[in-house]
């Protein structure tokens, strides 16, 4: 049954990953108004005052978990019939958007260490989303958890 609420709960999460891929994690400006750095899931980028990039370097494995993390929400809503998996497959995806996270709080502290920043920057619409993702996708589980023990106390009265 995919119209049960754990399912539109594990959508969400499939929307906000997606939008986390196509938004912006993080900028830093400079308080002397100089360069300008920027983190998307693919790449961090320095700019300078005109807004030209100096540098910019690869952050694949950030677009690589959302991405992941994305996919395995489409699959355990598919997977209604099998509530013991799609709660697996639920708990690793907690996992993976608790790394993409820790990706980000990392990436962000080594730029700023690097370039002695008094402020840390802002995080952006992208990091939020994938926040929210990790809610829809708590309560996602919280749910599957209710049918389950549902299921079961049915099993024992039969």
């Amino acid at each position: 049954m995919i119209q049960r609420i754990q399912s539109i709960f594990l959508f969400l999460v499939v929307i906000c990953m997606g939008a986390s891929l196509s938004t912006l994690y993080w900028n830093q400006i400079q308080s002397d108004g100089g360069n300008t750095w920027e983190l998307t899931a693919f790449m961090l980028t320095e700019l300078d005052g005109s807004g030209e990039v100096v540098t910019s370097k690869s952050t694949w494995y950030m677009a690589t978990m959302a991405s992941f993390s994305g996919l395995l929400a489409l699959i355990s809503i598919f997977q209604y019939k099998k509530r013991t998996r799609q709660m697996m497959f639920n708990m690793i995806n907690s996992l993976i958007m608790v790394g993409l996270v820790v990706a980000v709080f990392l990436t962000t502290n080594k730029v700023n260490s690097e370039i002695n920043a008094v402020e840390s920057g802002s995080y952006q619409a992208g990091f939020w989303v994938i926040l929210a993702a990790m809610v829809f996708n708590m309560l996602a589980n919280r749910f599957i958890r209710k049918d389950e023990a549902l299921v079961r106390s049915v099993d024992r009265i039969r």
